[in-house]
Protein backbone atom coordinates (compact mmCIF):
# COMPACT_ATOMS: atom_id res chain seq x y z
CA UNK A 1 0.00 0.00 0.00
CA UNK A 2 1.18 3.38 -1.03
CA UNK A 3 2.04 6.21 1.59
CA UNK A 4 -1.16 7.85 -0.08
CA UNK A 5 -3.43 4.98 0.60
CA UNK A 6 -2.03 5.22 4.27
CA UNK A 7 -2.69 8.46 4.81
CA UNK A 8 -6.13 8.70 3.52
CA UNK A 9 -7.29 5.33 4.78
CA UNK A 10 -5.90 6.38 8.20
CA UNK A 11 -7.85 9.44 8.09
CA UNK A 12 -11.35 7.54 6.89
CA UNK A 13 -11.10 5.06 9.38
CA UNK A 14 -9.08 6.13 12.40
CA UNK A 15 -6.53 3.27 11.46
CA UNK A 16 -5.27 1.72 14.34
CA UNK A 17 -2.07 0.23 12.55
CA UNK A 18 -0.42 3.20 12.34
CA UNK A 19 2.22 5.36 14.42
CA UNK A 20 0.45 7.79 14.20
CA UNK A 21 -2.27 9.73 11.72
CA UNK A 22 -3.00 13.15 10.38
CA UNK A 23 -6.58 14.03 10.62
CA UNK A 24 -7.79 15.88 7.56
CA UNK A 25 -11.36 16.92 6.25
CA UNK A 26 -12.94 14.27 4.17
CA UNK A 27 -14.87 15.91 1.46
CA UNK A 28 -12.14 15.16 -1.77
CA UNK A 29 -13.34 17.08 -4.59
CA UNK A 30 -14.48 15.76 -7.70
CA UNK A 31 -10.68 15.15 -9.05
CA UNK A 32 -10.35 12.20 -7.34
CA UNK A 33 -13.72 10.54 -7.44
CA UNK A 34 -13.52 7.71 -9.95
CA UNK A 35 -15.43 8.18 -12.94
CA UNK A 36 -17.47 5.22 -14.25
CA UNK A 37 -20.35 6.98 -15.57
CA UNK A 38 -24.04 6.54 -15.39
CA UNK A 39 -24.51 2.99 -14.08
CA UNK A 40 -26.39 0.16 -15.75
CA UNK A 41 -29.52 -1.66 -14.30
CA UNK A 42 -29.18 -5.14 -15.14
CA UNK A 43 -32.61 -5.31 -16.39
CA UNK A 44 -35.94 -5.84 -15.09
CA UNK A 45 -36.66 -6.24 -11.13
CA UNK A 46 -36.01 -10.27 -10.04
CA UNK A 47 -39.34 -10.29 -8.15
CA UNK A 48 -41.45 -8.07 -5.89
CA UNK A 49 -39.99 -6.42 -2.85
CA UNK A 50 -42.28 -7.92 -0.71
CA UNK A 51 -40.65 -8.09 2.85
CA UNK A 52 -38.76 -4.72 2.98
CA UNK A 53 -39.02 -4.63 6.75
CA UNK A 54 -36.82 -8.06 6.92
CA UNK A 55 -34.68 -6.79 4.67
CA UNK A 56 -31.94 -5.37 7.59
CA UNK A 57 -28.04 -4.97 7.87
CA UNK A 58 -26.62 -8.70 7.70
CA UNK A 59 -30.13 -10.00 7.04
CA UNK A 60 -29.24 -12.34 4.17
CA UNK A 61 -25.91 -13.83 5.40
CA UNK A 62 -26.38 -16.99 7.56
CA UNK A 63 -28.09 -18.06 4.69
CA UNK A 64 -25.26 -17.67 2.23
CA UNK A 65 -22.06 -18.01 4.14
CA UNK A 66 -22.23 -21.62 6.33
CA UNK A 67 -18.75 -20.79 7.74
CA UNK A 68 -20.79 -18.15 10.44
CA UNK A 69 -24.30 -20.47 10.03
CA UNK A 70 -24.15 -21.01 13.60
CA UNK A 71 -25.86 -18.78 15.81
CA UNK A 72 -23.09 -19.31 18.59
CA UNK A 73 -20.10 -18.10 16.23
CA UNK A 74 -19.35 -16.00 19.12
CA UNK A 75 -20.83 -15.73 22.43
CA UNK A 76 -24.13 -13.47 23.01
CA UNK A 77 -23.86 -10.71 26.16
CA UNK A 78 -20.08 -11.29 25.67
CA UNK A 79 -18.00 -8.52 23.84
CA UNK A 80 -15.33 -10.28 21.30
CA UNK A 81 -12.18 -10.13 21.64
CA UNK A 82 -10.95 -6.08 20.88
CA UNK A 83 -8.00 -4.24 22.29
CA UNK A 84 -8.89 -2.00 25.00
CA UNK A 85 -11.21 0.80 24.35
CA UNK A 86 -12.59 0.19 21.09
CA UNK A 87 -16.38 1.68 21.16
CA UNK A 88 -19.38 -1.03 20.65
CA UNK A 89 -22.73 -0.43 18.76
CA UNK A 90 -25.11 -2.03 16.88
CA UNK A 91 -27.34 -1.58 14.44
CA UNK A 92 -31.24 -1.61 14.18
CA UNK A 93 -34.51 -1.07 11.81
CA UNK A 94 -37.68 -1.77 12.02
CA UNK A 95 -37.20 -5.32 12.37
CA UNK A 96 -36.52 -5.19 15.99
CA UNK A 97 -39.57 -2.95 16.69
CA UNK A 98 -39.40 -0.52 19.55
CA UNK A 99 -35.17 -0.20 20.96
CA UNK A 100 -34.60 0.16 24.65
CA UNK A 101 -32.11 2.97 24.14
CA UNK A 102 -31.11 3.89 27.92
CA UNK A 103 -30.99 0.10 28.39
CA UNK A 104 -28.77 -0.11 24.88
CA UNK A 105 -26.35 2.92 26.63
CA UNK A 106 -26.21 1.22 29.78
CA UNK A 107 -25.19 -1.77 28.53
CA UNK A 108 -22.04 -0.32 27.05
CA UNK A 109 -23.33 0.97 23.48
CA UNK A 110 -21.12 3.96 22.10
CA UNK A 111 -22.71 3.89 18.49
CA UNK A 112 -25.67 2.42 16.00
CA UNK A 113 -26.36 2.49 12.31
CA UNK A 114 -30.18 2.84 11.40
CA UNK A 115 -31.76 1.52 8.36
CA UNK A 116 -33.58 4.80 6.81
CA UNK A 117 -34.57 3.27 3.23
CA UNK A 118 -34.81 0.50 0.93
CA UNK A 119 -34.60 0.82 -3.15
CA UNK A 120 -36.05 3.94 -3.86
CA UNK A 121 -40.03 3.10 -2.41
CA UNK A 122 -39.41 1.68 1.37
CA UNK A 123 -38.81 4.14 4.20
CA UNK A 124 -38.31 2.55 7.27
CA UNK A 125 -40.90 2.86 9.81
CA UNK A 126 -38.88 2.77 12.38
CA UNK A 127 -36.06 5.72 11.41
CA UNK A 128 -37.41 8.40 12.87
CA UNK A 129 -38.23 7.20 16.44
CA UNK A 130 -34.76 5.75 16.24
CA UNK A 131 -32.43 8.48 14.52
CA UNK A 132 -34.09 10.87 17.48
CA UNK A 133 -33.87 8.17 20.37
CA UNK A 134 -30.30 7.07 19.81
CA UNK A 135 -28.96 10.94 19.38
CA UNK A 136 -31.42 12.05 22.78
CA UNK A 137 -29.39 8.66 25.11
CA UNK A 138 -25.86 10.03 23.83
CA UNK A 139 -25.30 7.68 20.86
CA UNK A 140 -23.12 8.31 17.70
CA UNK A 141 -25.43 7.28 14.98
CA UNK A 142 -25.84 7.20 11.51
CA UNK A 143 -27.89 6.09 8.81
CA UNK A 144 -27.90 3.11 5.83
CA UNK A 145 -29.60 2.17 3.05
CA UNK A 146 -30.62 -0.97 1.98
CA UNK A 147 -29.36 -1.36 -1.64
CA UNK A 148 -31.40 -2.99 -4.22
CA UNK A 149 -29.25 -2.41 -7.57
CA UNK A 150 -31.47 -4.06 -10.21
CA UNK A 151 -34.30 -1.76 -9.46
CA UNK A 152 -32.58 1.57 -10.47
CA UNK A 153 -29.34 3.32 -10.75
CA UNK A 154 -26.80 3.99 -8.14
CA UNK A 155 -27.47 7.55 -8.36
CA UNK A 156 -31.39 7.65 -7.89
CA UNK A 157 -30.95 5.23 -4.72
CA UNK A 158 -28.39 7.77 -3.33
CA UNK A 159 -30.27 10.72 -3.83
CA UNK A 160 -33.88 8.45 -2.23
CA UNK A 161 -31.46 7.87 0.74
CA UNK A 162 -30.10 11.46 0.89
CA UNK A 163 -33.50 12.96 0.87
CA UNK A 164 -35.09 10.36 3.26
CA UNK A 165 -32.75 10.35 6.45
CA UNK A 166 -29.44 9.65 4.81
CA UNK A 167 -27.87 13.06 5.30
CA UNK A 168 -24.37 13.86 7.51
CA UNK A 169 -23.23 17.01 9.22
CA UNK A 170 -19.82 17.60 10.73
CA UNK A 171 -21.70 17.35 14.45
CA UNK A 172 -18.66 14.53 15.78
CA UNK A 173 -22.52 12.50 16.51
CA UNK A 174 -23.60 11.55 13.06
CA UNK A 175 -21.57 8.59 11.19
CA UNK A 176 -20.47 8.39 7.45
CA UNK A 177 -24.08 7.97 5.90
CA UNK A 178 -24.00 4.21 4.77
CA UNK A 179 -24.34 1.56 1.89
CA UNK A 180 -25.76 -1.70 2.53
CA UNK A 181 -24.89 -3.89 -0.01
CA UNK A 182 -25.36 -7.82 0.15
CA UNK A 183 -27.09 -11.38 -1.14
CA UNK A 184 -30.21 -10.74 -2.97
CA UNK A 185 -33.14 -11.30 -0.76
CA UNK A 186 -35.16 -11.57 -3.98
CA UNK A 187 -33.37 -13.32 -6.64
CA UNK A 188 -29.94 -13.74 -7.66
CA UNK A 189 -26.92 -13.30 -4.93
CA UNK A 190 -25.73 -10.70 -7.70
CA UNK A 191 -29.03 -9.57 -8.94
CA UNK A 192 -28.38 -10.35 -12.45
CA UNK A 193 -25.19 -8.12 -12.73
CA UNK A 194 -21.70 -8.78 -13.76
CA UNK A 195 -18.75 -8.11 -11.90
CA UNK A 196 -18.32 -4.19 -13.71
CA UNK A 197 -21.66 -3.68 -13.57
CA UNK A 198 -22.07 -3.60 -9.80
CA UNK A 199 -18.88 -1.71 -9.20
CA UNK A 200 -19.98 0.69 -11.71
CA UNK A 201 -23.47 1.17 -9.29
CA UNK A 202 -21.80 1.17 -6.40
CA UNK A 203 -19.51 3.83 -7.77
CA UNK A 204 -22.41 5.50 -9.34
CA UNK A 205 -24.54 5.57 -5.43
CA UNK A 206 -21.04 6.21 -3.77
CA UNK A 207 -19.88 9.60 -6.03
CA UNK A 208 -23.68 10.55 -5.54
CA UNK A 209 -23.21 10.36 -1.70
CA UNK A 210 -20.47 12.12 -2.01
CA UNK A 211 -21.43 15.22 -3.54
CA UNK A 212 -24.66 15.80 -1.77
CA UNK A 213 -22.78 15.19 1.50
CA UNK A 214 -19.52 15.61 1.51
CA UNK A 215 -18.88 11.79 2.61
CA UNK A 216 -18.04 9.06 0.59
CA UNK A 217 -20.71 6.23 2.32
CA UNK A 218 -19.38 3.86 4.29
CA UNK A 219 -19.99 0.16 2.60
CA UNK A 220 -21.14 -2.78 4.82
CA UNK A 221 -20.36 -6.45 2.91
CA UNK A 222 -18.90 -9.63 3.55
CA UNK A 223 -15.25 -10.26 1.49
CA UNK A 224 -17.38 -13.53 -0.36
CA UNK A 225 -20.15 -11.16 -1.67
CA UNK A 226 -18.10 -8.09 -2.44
CA UNK A 227 -15.10 -10.39 -4.25
CA UNK A 228 -18.08 -12.73 -6.05
CA UNK A 229 -20.24 -9.87 -7.30
CA UNK A 230 -18.16 -7.07 -7.84
CA UNK A 231 -15.30 -9.25 -9.39
CA UNK A 232 -12.92 -8.29 -6.60
CA UNK A 233 -12.77 -4.79 -7.75
CA UNK A 234 -10.12 -3.17 -5.35
CA UNK A 235 -10.96 0.69 -6.00
CA UNK A 236 -13.15 1.46 -2.92
CA UNK A 237 -10.69 1.06 -0.47
CA UNK A 238 -8.78 4.22 -0.79
CA UNK A 239 -12.16 6.09 -0.42
CA UNK A 240 -14.92 4.19 1.38
CA UNK A 241 -14.71 3.24 5.09
CA UNK A 242 -15.06 -0.90 5.54
CA UNK A 243 -18.40 -2.30 7.81
CA UNK A 244 -17.42 -5.67 7.48
CA UNK A 245 -19.45 -8.81 8.67
CA UNK A 246 -18.08 -12.23 9.98
CA UNK A 247 -20.28 -13.84 12.84
CA UNK A 248 -17.13 -15.08 14.24
CA UNK A 249 -14.17 -14.32 16.25
CA UNK A 250 -12.09 -12.62 14.33
CA UNK A 251 -13.57 -10.27 11.04
CA UNK A 252 -11.21 -12.29 8.88
CA UNK A 253 -10.07 -11.91 5.21
CA UNK A 254 -10.60 -8.23 3.75
CA UNK A 255 -12.82 -7.76 0.69
CA UNK A 256 -10.71 -6.66 -2.42
CA UNK A 257 -9.18 -3.32 -2.12
CA UNK A 258 -9.14 -2.89 2.14
CA UNK A 259 -6.46 -3.97 4.29
CA UNK A 260 -8.55 -3.51 7.08
CA UNK A 261 -11.87 -3.00 8.64
CA UNK A 262 -13.63 0.29 10.45
CA UNK A 263 -16.92 -1.48 12.09
CA UNK A 264 -17.38 -5.13 12.28
CA UNK A 265 -20.54 -6.76 12.75
CA UNK A 266 -19.46 -9.43 14.52
CA UNK A 267 -23.30 -11.60 15.50
CA UNK A 268 -26.54 -11.01 14.76
CA UNK A 269 -27.72 -11.21 18.26
CA UNK A 270 -26.23 -10.36 21.58
CA UNK A 271 -26.71 -7.61 24.85
CA UNK A 272 -27.51 -5.02 22.10
CA UNK A 273 -30.88 -5.36 20.18
CA UNK A 274 -30.14 -5.68 16.67
CA UNK A 275 -26.73 -6.84 15.36
CA UNK A 276 -23.53 -6.58 17.47
CA UNK A 277 -20.17 -4.18 16.36
CA UNK A 278 -17.11 -3.04 17.40
CA UNK A 279 -14.79 -0.14 16.11
CA UNK A 280 -11.57 -0.54 14.83
CA UNK A 281 -9.77 2.34 17.18
CA UNK A 282 -10.61 4.53 20.16
CA UNK A 283 -13.54 6.88 20.92
CA UNK A 284 -11.63 9.54 19.41
CA UNK A 285 -11.06 7.97 16.71
CA UNK A 286 -14.91 7.32 16.31
CA UNK A 287 -15.89 11.02 17.11
CA UNK A 288 -13.25 11.88 14.57
CA UNK A 289 -14.71 9.78 12.15
CA UNK A 290 -17.96 11.12 12.61
CA UNK A 291 -16.62 14.37 12.33
CA UNK A 292 -16.27 16.52 14.81
CA UNK A 293 -16.56 20.56 13.95
CA UNK A 294 -12.86 22.16 14.95
CA UNK A 295 -11.17 24.65 13.60
CA UNK A 296 -8.77 24.30 10.59
CA UNK A 297 -5.45 24.61 11.41
CA UNK A 298 -2.68 26.33 8.87
CA UNK A 299 -1.17 24.15 6.41
CA UNK A 300 2.06 24.89 7.86
CA UNK A 301 0.99 22.94 10.83
CA UNK A 302 1.48 19.52 9.37
CA UNK A 303 5.03 18.51 9.91
CA UNK A 304 7.43 15.32 9.95
CA UNK A 305 7.20 12.96 7.13
CA UNK A 306 3.48 13.54 6.92
CA UNK A 307 4.13 16.77 6.17
CA UNK A 308 6.68 16.60 3.66
CA UNK A 309 3.89 14.29 1.61
CA UNK A 310 0.98 16.20 1.98
CA UNK A 311 3.02 19.28 0.70
CA UNK A 312 4.04 17.35 -2.26
CA UNK A 313 0.34 16.34 -3.18
CA UNK A 314 -0.50 20.64 -2.73
CA UNK A 315 -1.02 20.62 0.64
CA UNK A 316 -4.45 22.82 1.54
CA UNK A 317 -5.53 22.85 -2.56
CA UNK A 318 -4.92 19.39 -2.65
CA UNK A 319 -7.97 16.61 -2.91
CA UNK A 320 -6.82 16.31 0.61
CA UNK A 321 -8.08 19.76 2.05
CA UNK A 322 -7.37 21.54 4.86
CA UNK A 323 -6.20 19.70 8.51
CA UNK A 324 -8.04 20.16 11.19
CA UNK A 325 -5.98 18.93 13.46
CA UNK A 326 -1.87 18.37 14.09
CA UNK A 327 -0.60 14.52 14.32
CA UNK A 328 -2.45 12.94 16.95
CA UNK A 329 -1.02 9.31 18.08
CA UNK A 330 -3.04 5.91 17.11
CA UNK A 331 -4.02 3.50 19.42
CA UNK A 332 -1.35 0.66 19.18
Amino acid sequence: MDTLSNVRRSVLAGAPIAAALLILTTAPTAATAQAAGPSPVAGPASAPVTHPDDDHLGSTIRAHEPSTSSPQAVTPNTAVPAAAGQPLGMDVSNYQGTVGWASAVANGAQFVYIKATEGTGFLDGQFGNNYTGSYDAGLIRGAYHFALPDRSSGAVQANYFVDHGGGWSADGRTLPPMLDIEYNPYGPTCYGMSGPQMSSWIRDFSNTVQARTGRYPTTYSTANWWNTCTGSNATFGGTNPLFIACYCNSPGSMPAGWEFHTIWQYNDHGIFPGDQDIFNGSIDQLRTFAGVSQTTIPCTAVVGAIGVKYAALGGCNSFLGKPISTELPAQG
